[in-house]
């Protein structure tokens, strides 16, 4: 009787793909993990960025202001479906029997929100066949299928959380996500000296750091692993090195921080009391906060106290909050060309002083702070939008992030 076969999913993103050149060298990564003992199932993005022809973007152009629906996810889910088809192609030309996929072949069923489907279930008994009989499945990432049986859209980034729900359903050994990037890094390197790959983070700090700008992993992706504990690994396609995504490690409270990451074009939003009494206070904090829910507006760094509410919001979506208070009678104030900067680190969680070290870098470094919000794992403080990269630097040097313990040269 045969044993079962160890699965491992390998994630191929779009930089990854974009040239013969690259496609060969993902297609070794996945004859490679064949070498390892295991059975590779592959989940490829849609090849290259715009104006590359088949890019998920340069296909949005070819629409234009067309709003979600089944004919724009149908036209966006062409991207993968042409890269996936491709990349089978390729592993059966050098003797690996491979099948391209689409989403909904693969088993993944979503829900029918258009653009940003939600994946509900995934039924793996095509992709556990084809392993079975030896045969590598190539999956389309980002899209599936809903209840009608139409093609539906992930949102940006989704081929991650595709190669993550299809780990969890065939339960994987391990995903390995490659990128042009080697890893989840300190900080972004083009605008922080001494940033560097990170070896290990554990899921947590994977949501915080993707939900806070870190570009590697899609954030649906982390949270899904997360929930499912399936240890996963960002790694450069080049380098074949990265960051490993699992428990973590032990808690270190000389290095509580794990990585500093940025978000832009962000506003702060002022909502002044006036003399209301208590109760209707809070029924209009209640309001205002249930209209721009209505409105589909996300807000973050939210505070509800007796000096206000205040929260951050994208700066597309200004005009939107405005309009929608503009008749509460409410002193509402707006600040714009804000930047979030957060730290990250599972080791904050109980050790003492954290919040005095960001204030004391960011205001050394000459930087307002605006507002701040803290949680167990994250810190994150609002800064004008021209000092962000200045206060970035100088939270990788205060918590130490340029250079490992180990790695500091000896003293003598």
């Amino acid at each position: 009787m045969n044993a079962t076969p160890k699965v491992i999913v390998l994630k191929f993103g779009g930089s990854s793909l974009s040239t013969p050149e690259l496609r060969e060298i993902a297609a070794s990564r996945v004859l490679e993990a064949r070498t390892r003992g295991f059975a590779p199932v592959v989940v490829c993005s849609a090849i290259g960025r715009a104006p590359d022809p088949y890019a998920t973007d340069t296909l949005v152009g070819l629409l234009g202001p067309a709003r979600n629906g089944p004919n724009r996810d149908l036209l966006l889910a062409v991207g993968e479906l042409i890269s996936c088809a491709i990349f089978a192609e390729l592993l059966t030309s050098w003797g690996a029997e491979a099948q391209a996929m689409t989403g909904a072949q693969a088993g993944i069923r979503t829900n029918s929100a258009w653009g940003d489907a939600n994946i509900e279930s995934v039924d793996p008994e095509n992709l556990a066949r084809a392993v079975a009989r030896g045969v590598i499945p190539v999956v389309a990432g980002f899209q599936g299928a809903d209840g009608t049986s139409s093609i539906t859209t992930l949102g940006r980034g989704g081929s991650d959380l595709t190669a993550i729900a299809i780990g969890e359903a065939l339960g994987a050994e391990t995903v390995e996500i490659y990128t042009d990037v080697s890893g989840v890094m300190s900080g972004d390197p083009r605008r922080i000296a001494g940033a560097h790959t990170v070896d290990r983070v554990n899921w947590s700090e994977m949501v915080e750091l993707a939900g806070n700008g870190a570009k590697v992993m899609h954030a649906k992706a982390a949270r899904l692993a997360q929930h499912g504990t399936t240890p996963y690994v960002i790694k450069g396609l080049r380098s074949n090195f990265g960051t490993a995504i699992d428990e973590g490690t032990p808690i270190d409270r000389e290095r509580p921080v794990t990585g500093v990451t940025a978000l832009t074009d962000i506003a702060f939003v002022r909502i002044i009391p006036g003399e209301e009494d208590i109760p209707k206070r809070a029924e209009l904090d209640r309001q205002l906060l249930q209209r721009i829910a209505e409105r589909g507006v996300s807000i973050d760094m939210i505070n509800v106290n007796a000096a206000g509410v205040f929260f951050v919001c994208d700066l597309e979506n200004v005009d939107v909050v405005r309009d929608e208070l503009k008749d509460m009678n409410l002193a509402v104030r707006i600040r714009t060309h804000c930047a979030k900067i957060s730290i990250v680190g599972a080791s904050m969680r109980g050790t003492p002083g954290v919040m005095y070290r960001v204030v004391r870098a960011v205001t050394d470094a000459g930087v307002e702070i605006i507002h701040s919000t803290d949680s167990n794992i994250t810190i994150s403080v609002l800064v004008p939008e021209e000092d962000a990269s200045r206060a970035e630097q100088a939270l990788h040097d205060a918590f130490r992030l340029g250079r490992k313990a180990s790695e500091e040269p000896a003293r003598t």
